[in-house]
Order: structure tokens, then sequence, then C-alpha cells
């Protein structure tokens, strides 16, 4: 079969199972990566995400065949889950705060992974794989880099993934195989130009650097992956993220090509998803937790974080919005 037939079925295959974007890397990322990567964490950028620096994991990164030996090509798949703009913040009535988009629906995990699956599936039967891994978000992979080996975008200075036709508003997945297939790509050169607003408008000034994130000072982390009380200097910096934050995205130039995601799970028609009343999270029990945010990213942080989240900001005194 000829390698433009390999990969037109693999498109087919990859939209038909709702992928906006599928490409296929080398299956190794790009050394220079590798370096950013290592000094990130020798820069201690992770914060309490220990796991981003433990050996076994820091190793797989650098090379994927750790987790599947004879890996000889790693499928790179992407789906577009912009939902449009966030309803506008009332300047009257109980104060309410901001959701990232990609947590306005359903938890992407749940969608990705039977799809990509799936996908894993087809390169067996038909292409001649007899061993797969399939991630998103979950695995040692420098997904970001591989997806931009493969040439589904290029890396932003905001540290995002962007693609010409969609903006940032991607989520990522990756299917490693055992067998040989024809790479995609080339990588795109980075298209940030002189552009800072990413840079400028990040309220905490996590964004140290052109592509370099401290993850300790940014809003995503504060608000999801850490877990003891919220630094008191950055409290009212928070602005009205109560889960996750858009802001380096929002500002980007290349989101004027985002549009609306095909996807119906990733686009509730409640607005009061997006923008929930932190008087109501706080008065949350874990009951209610459950019921209200069950097969959402919000179960993740747990309702003691989330009421955490909802009193910093309503001590910050940036009410009225």
């Amino acid at each position: 079969m000829s390698e433009n037939r390999v990969l037109s079925r693999l498109h087919a295959v990859a939209r038909a199972l709702g992928f906006d974007l599928v490409g296929v890397s080398p299956p190794v990322p790009p050394p220079q990566a590798v370096r950013a990567y290592r000094e990130w964490l020798g820069a201690g950028y992770q914060g309490e995400m220990a796991y981003l620096a433990r050996p076994d994991r820091v190793a797989s990164r650098e090379d994927p065949a750790r987790i599947l030996p004879g890996v000889r090509a790693i499928i790179c798949v992407a789906v577009n889950y912009y939902p449009g703009p966030p309803p506008a913040l009332p300047a009257d009535g109980p104060p309410r705060g901001r959701v990232a988009r990609y947590a306005w629906g359903v938890d992407y995990h749940a969608w990705m992974l039977p799809r990509l699956e799936e996908l894993a599936a087809f390169v067996r039967s038909q292409m001649g794989a007899s061993r797969t891994r399939v991630y998103t978000d979950s695995g040692p992979l420098l997904e970001r880099a591989l997806a931009c080996q493969a040439g589904l975008g290029f890396i932003g200075k905001n540290t995002c993934l962007i693609n010409p036709r969609f903006g940032s508003w991607l989520l990522l997945g990756e299917v490693l195989v055992d067998v040989a297939l024809p790479f995609t790509g080339p990588p795109l050169p980075a298209r940030c130009g002189t552009c800072t607003r990413c840079l400028d408008a990040c309220p905490t000034g996590a964004l140290v650097a052109p592509y370099v994130l401290d993850a300790r000072r940014c809003i995503a982390y504060l608000t999801i992956e850490f877990r003891g009380e919220l630094p008191p200097d950055l409290q009212p910096r928070l602005e009205h993220w109560v889960y996750g934050c858009d802001r380096c995205q929002e500002v980007c130039p290349w989101q004027r090509f985002a549009r609306l995601s095909a996807v119906p799970d990733f686009c509730p028609g409640d607005p009061k998803r997006a923008v929930p009343s932190l008087e109501e999270l706080v008065a949350l029990d874990e009951a209610g937790f459950e019921a209200r945010f069950r097969g959402t990213p919000l179960a993740r942080i747990g309702v003691t974080r989330l009421r955490r989240n909802a009193l910093a900001l309503l001590r910050s005194g940036r009410w009225p919005a």
C-alpha cells in the first residue's frame, strides 16, 4: 500500500471518530524539546507536580520505547473543543467565577480515550500493528512536541499548540504503534513573531519568558493541581477564575480563526457551567458536588479545593464584576 493511501485511510478513520487533526510523528521527540523539558524541571517550574520529574517518567518522555518496546511511530490527533465566548459576568446579583472552556462540558478523557482505542484497533487490524498504547494528557509523553513534529501546529509563546485553522482550543491524543507508518509534517515554524500579548496578559506573571511557563504561578495550576492554601500574594490576581484559566489563549491573535467545536459534548447549553455562582460552590457538600460535577473535569479536584478557590475569589474584593 502506498504511503499516500496509508495516510488517507488513517485520516478518514480519525475524522470519522471525531478528530479534527491527525498526523504521524517519529517515535522520539525532537532533541530541543527534551532539552527544554530538562531545563524546565531544573528550574523547579513543575511545582508540586512531582510526577513530572520522576526519573522513570523523564526517561519515558525522552524515549517512548520505554512505554511501548518496539514503537515505530506515534499517531497524534487533536479535536477542537472551542465552545464559544463565555457569558458575561453580571454587574449585579450573586458573584460568579469563570471556568476554563475545556471544562464546560464532559471530561475530555471520557470522550477521547474510547475513540483513541478505536483508532488503535483499526491500526492493529488493518495496518499490521501488534501492540499499541493510547494516551490523552495522561501518560509520560511530550505530547505537544510530538504533535508539532507531526505537523499539527506550532508551539506558541504561551506554550500551547497552535493550529492556524483552529487556534489553540485543542485537546491532544496519541496512539503509539509498533508498525512503521509514513511520518507527516514537517513541523510548522513558530509564527508568534514579535507578539507578546500572552505574556503581557497573564494575571500572575506565570509566563516568565516566551515559551516558558512557571506552573507555580499559573492560575490553572493553582486552582486545579495545587493542594495547599493559595499563596496570599497571588489570590488577588486570580481575576474571576475558579477553575483553570484561558487568559493567555483569549488574547492570542491566532484565536481569530477559532470555530465552534463540532462535538456537542464540549458545548453545553447551560451558561451556568461557564460562570457558576461562587456562593453556591462554597455551600456545596460532598453529595451536592458529586451530583453537580460528576462526569466533568471539575470532578477531579473535589469539593474541598473547589470551595477553596471560590472562597479566595470572594475574599479578593473584585465584586461586582
